[in-house]
């Protein structure tokens, strides 16, 4: 490869985080959908993935932290995301890999589906007096899904979407419930020997700058914006993640 196609796919890869940054800012998930989505134009899908490691930890991290309510969701949401992590490490060492090959599709099917009666303005709702039981038997099958496909939005997102939140509290529970998912897989893989090499988390870290920057421009546009609209850009963001994951399914 000459200096300069060197040169063109680092500007490409630049500009992907770049936009998949903001579209995480904006609506508070999205990073792995778009980046994974553009980059397979240029390289192959294990490297596009291995690229997304810092960008998606630290991206969560950050929009954890970035929310008015960190403490009082952690009080509450404790026993999903002790859940996620107990279901994460037990599907990972008790389900074959080759048993679920159409579960990335039939997740994709479930997002669409949830982001279509959204948009048409079905709330869902979660009774508080549920939240004691269902909240870890969301978390269960959110890890048992996320050790399966990698993906950790289903059931999780519509179940804290149910929970009433207002916006910025509601990314903030999303960043919460994304970061644990993150590191209860970073441990299943690292205790599967799943570990990146050297130059390509040298990579991920680069590729961690302008995911930043798209991200912090993605939330100064949420922050000026209704509730309504975030709510539909929400939505949208889901039918599009649902889409893209019932398509890459069925490659």
């Amino acid at each position: 490869m000459t200096m300069e196609a060197i040169g063109t796919q680092a500007a490409f890869i630049g500009l992907t985080f770049l936009l998949a940054g903001f579209v995480k800012g904006v609506v508070g998930l999205g990073l792995p959908t778009v980046a994974v989505g553009l980059l397979g134009l240029v390289m192959p899908p294990a490297q596009a993935a291995a690229l997304l490691v810092a960008p998606s930890m630290v991206t969560n991290v950050v929009q954890l932290f970035s929310g008015p309510r960190f403490g009082l969701l952690v009080l509450r949401l404790w026993p999903m995301l002790a859940a996620i992590c107990a279901g994460t490490w037990l599907c990972a060492a008790l389900v074959p890999a080759g048993m679920m090959t159409h579960a990335t599709s039939a997740l994709g099917v479930a997002l669409v589906l949830y982001a279509v009666v959204g948009l048409a303005a079905v709330r869902l709702h979660v009774p508080p007096a549920a939240e004691a039981w269902l909240g870890p038997v969301v978390g269960l099958v959110t890890g048992a899904i996320t050790a399966v496909t990698g993906v950790f939005v289903i059931p999780a997102v519509p179940y804290l979407q149910g929970l009433g939140l207002e916006k910025e509290s509601l990314v903030q529970a999303l960043g919460l419930s994304f970061t644990i998912s993150t590191i209860a897989l970073a441990v299943s893989l690292a205790l599967g020997g799943s570990l990146l090499h050297t130059p390509v988390l040298g990579a991920s870290l680069l590729a961690l700058v302008p995911a930043l920057g798209g991200m912090f421009i993605g939330q100064w546009l949420r922050h000026r914006i209704s509730a309504e609209r975030f709510r539909k850009l929400f939505f949208c963001g889901l039918l599009v993640l649902g889409g893209e994951l019932a398509l890459r399914g069925l490659s």
